[in-house]
């Protein structure tokens, strides 16, 4: 892992304390939404206003540091892997997200059929399903009976 102020700067951008904040929360919280970087960059840095926590998410995502991703029906998320066009794999139940490498190939992973035109250079997979721990708990809880 690089150091904050470091990697700010190898892209260019203006070294701020909420930028530092807000990219180390990032570097420690993969998949994290933006009101959970917000309070994680509160508890390092003190105040700091939920603009100021979009405006360096912005800033850091247009400058390729951070990936942002938004499963169907969640929140915006937020994570420091970048460049690799790797999917995720997301839980129906908890909601928790976590990394899968490409399908299959090499980026964007997924060759479309008709690609109209278009210089493909992402694809977006996301793998829906159930963690190990909810399917457990799933699976172990009897359907109650209909009356």
């Amino acid at each position: 892992m690089h150091a904050p102020s470091d990697l700010l700067r190898a892209h260019g951008v203006q070294v701020t304390a909420q930028r530092l904040a807000v990219l180390r929360a990032a570097q420690l919280e993969p998949h994290a939404t933006a009101d959970a970087l917000a309070d994680a960059a509160r508890l390092a840095i003190g105040a700091i206003s939920r603009q100021s926590v979009y405006d360096a998410l912005n800033t850091l995502v247009e400058a390729g540091i951070v990936r942002r991703f938004q499963p169907a029906g969640s929140p915006a998320r937020f994570e420091t892997r970048v460049g690799d066009n790797h999917h995720h794999l997301v839980c129906r139940d908890c909601g928790d997200v976590i990394d899968v490498d490409c399908a299959v190939g090499y980026a964007p992973c997924l060759t479309a059929a008709d690609d109209k035109g278009f210089a493909i250079d992402e694809a977006e997979v996301t793998y829906w399903g159930h963690c190990t721990t909810c399917a457990t708990r799933t699976t172990a809880t009897p359907a109650p009976l209909k009356s």
